[in-house]
C-alpha cells in the first residue's frame, strides 16, 4: 500500500465512522465549538477594545472643566496660561455650544438628556494635548495641582488615568475568557476521547482481525486519530462561523454607534481565525491519542 492509498484509506474510514456515529460525533464537535466560541467572544471584544485603546492613547487629552457661566474671554486667558507650561503642547477651547454639538454627533439617541433646565451637563472646557513624554506617563501630582489652581477650574480630567484602568480591565477580561474557554476545551478533549474510545470498542472485532493478518499499529490507529482531528476541526469551524454570525449581528450599522464600534468594530484577523481551527483540530487529535493510549491495547475480539 502506497502512502497515497494509506491516506485515502484513513480518510475513508474516519468519514465512515463519523457518519455511523454522527450523533455522538456531533456532541463532541459542539463541545469543542462552545469552548472555542466563548474564548473567541472574549478575544473579539478584547481585540477591538485594545485597538480602540491604542487610538485613544494617541488622542489622549487633559480636560479642564469650568463653571457653566465662564466667559470665552476667561477661557482664552486660561488657555494662554496653560500654553506657557512646557509640558503642554496645545490647548483648545470647547464652548457650551461646541460640547452640545459634539455630544449630539457622537450620541444622537441621548440628546434629550441635554434639555435639563436645572443643570448644564456639558460645561465649557479646555482640552490640553500634552507633550509626548508627559502624554505617555500621564499627569503627576504637581502638574495636576498646577492646573487645578487656575482660576475658574472646577475639575481636571486626565484621559490617561481612566485609559490605564480600562486597559487593566480588558486584560482581566481576556484572561478570564481564555481561562473559561480553556476549561471547556479540556472538557471537550475528554468528550472526544470518550467518543473515540466507544468507536474503537465498536470496531474491536475488525481490529483483532487486522492484527492477526499483520496490520501495523499505525495503520490501525490512524483512522481513529484522524476522526478526532476532524471532529476538532469541525468544532473550530463551527465556532468561527458562530463568531462571524454574532459579529454581523452586533456590528455597527452606521455612524453614532460608539459603543458597538468599540466592542465589535472589526472582526478578528485571519491569523486568529486560523488559530481557532488549529486549536480545535489539535484538541480533537489529543483527545483521540489520549483515548487510545491504553484502552486500545486492551481491546479483544468479542466472544460469540
Amino acid at each position: 500500500m502506497t502512502w497515497g492509498q494509506a491516506i485515502a484509506y484513513f480518510f475513508r474510514e474516519a468519514l465512515l465512522s463519523l457518519r455511523r456515529g454522527w450523533r455522538v460525533s456531533l456532541l463532541a464537535i459542539m463541545t469543542i465549538a462552545v469552548s472555542l466560541f466563548l474564548g473567541g467572544l472574549f478575544a473579539l471584544v478584547s481585540y477591538n477594545l485594545q485597538g480602540e485603546l491604542e487610538v485613544w492613547r494617541g488622542e489622549a487629552r487633559v480636560v479642564l472643566y469650568f463653571e457653566p457661566s465662564t466667559s470665552e474671554d476667561v477661557l482664552s486667558s486660561r488657555r494662554d496660561e496653560v500654553l506657557a507650561l512646557e509640558w503642554v503642547e496645545s490647548a483648545a477651547i470647547v464652548t457650551l455650544e461646541d460640547a452640545r454639538e459634539r455630544f449630539g454627533r457622537t450620541f444622537p439617541d441621548l440628546v434629550d438628556v441635554l434639555d435639563d433646565p436645572d443643570a448644564e451637563p456639558l460645561p465649557p472646557s479646555l482640552e490640553l494635548s500634552l507633550a509626548p513624554q508627559a502624554r505617555a506617563a500621564g499627569l503627576n501630582i504637581d502638574q495636576r495641582a498646577s492646573l487645578g489652581a487656575l482660576g475658574g477650574v472646577d475639575w481636571v480630567d486626565d484621559d490617561a488615568a481612566w485609559l490605564d484602568r480600562l486597559e487593566r480591565l480588558v486584560g482581566v477580561g481576556r484572561v478570564a475568557g481564555w481561562a473559561l474557554g480553556g476549561l471547556l476545551l479540556v472538557a471537550a478533549v475528554f468528550t472526544i476521547s470518550s467518543v473515540i474510545r466507544l468507536t474503537a470498542y465498536r470496531y474491536r472485532d475488525e481490529i483483532a482481525v487486522m492484527r492477526q493478518v499483520g496490520a501495523t499499529e499505525l495503520l490501525i490507529r490512524c483512522p481513529f486519530y484522524l476522526e478526532g482531528f476532524l471532529q476538532g476541526l469541525g468544532g473550530g469551524m463551527m465556532a468561527v462561523a458562530c463568531l462571524g454570525g454574532v459579529f454581523l449581528w452586533l456590528r455597527p450599522q452606521g455612524p453614532g454607534e460608539a459603543v458597538r464600534e468599540a466592542l465589535v468594530g472589526s472582526f478578528l484577523p485571519i491569523s486568529s481565525v486560523l488559530a481557532f481551527l488549529v486549536v480545535g483540530a489539535l484538541a480533537g487529535g489529543i483527545g483521540a491519542v489520549f483515548s487510545l493510549r491504553r484502552e486500545f491495547v486492551e481491546l479483544e475480539p468479542a466472544v460469540d
